[in-house]
């Protein structure tokens, strides 16, 4: 890489730590068993890219474009994710991980990523509406103005999970797992006060 500017088009188990590359073209390219630590891509764009076991650690992925980007074992760790529209993404093969992460006004409508990790995550403003998200692992995240439309929540995980609003007649929740006192925020679509 010279001056943030991805040259290769295949990347094999690099190590990117502190690259600042924001609005950097990094379209239709592979990078398999890398790790990005500490990089701000904010910007970019990923078009068409190809990420297979990689690992992006204290990133900030702001404002990314993805539109048929394929994420195959990725997982995100303590990264800043604003305003990306996952939707677009290679939904095939969608295989990837959130721990500690800060998502807000982001787009996961529409996308099949059961059993996906989104532990411990700030996940605000964003948008799951008509996902599948069945055994999906929410807990301890904070999920704040975001939108459950039409989602399969079908054992998925979301205890101590906060600040959401569920309703059930309009989501598949059977097997979901809740925890007191978020969980009575199922009952709000009722009209029921609890006291």
């Amino acid at each position: 890489m010279i001056n943030g500017s991805f040259e290769l088009q295949i990347y094999e188990k690099y190590s990117f730590v502190g690259e600042v590359c924001i609005g950097s073209d990094l379209q239709r390219k592979e990078f398999l068993n890398c790790v990005f630590r500490k990089c701000d891509f904010s910007g970019s764009k990923f078009s068409g890219t190809l990420f297979i076991d990689c690992n992006f650690v204290d990133c900030n992925l702001s404002n990314v474009k993805v539109d048929n980007c394929s994420f195959q074992n990725v997982a995100f760790e303590n990264c800043k994710i604003i305003g990306v529209d996952f939707s677009s993404v290679k939904s095939l093969l969608v295989e990837w991980s959130f721990k500690g992460c800060i998502i807000e006004i982001c787009n996961f409508g529409r996308l099949d990523i059961r059993k996906t990790i989104f532990v411990d995550c700030a996940i605000r403003e964003s948008d799951f509406s008509n996902a599948n998200l069945s055994e999906c692992d929410f807990s301890g995240s904070d999920l704040q103005g975001s939108k459950f439309q039409d989602v399969d929540l079908r054992k998925a995980d979301l205890s101590k999970a906060r600040n959401y609003y569920i309703d059930p007649m309009q989501n598949k929740i059977k097997g979901a797992k809740f925890s007191y006192p978020d969980v009575l925020a199922l009952l709000y679509s009722f009209g029921i006060e609890v006291e």
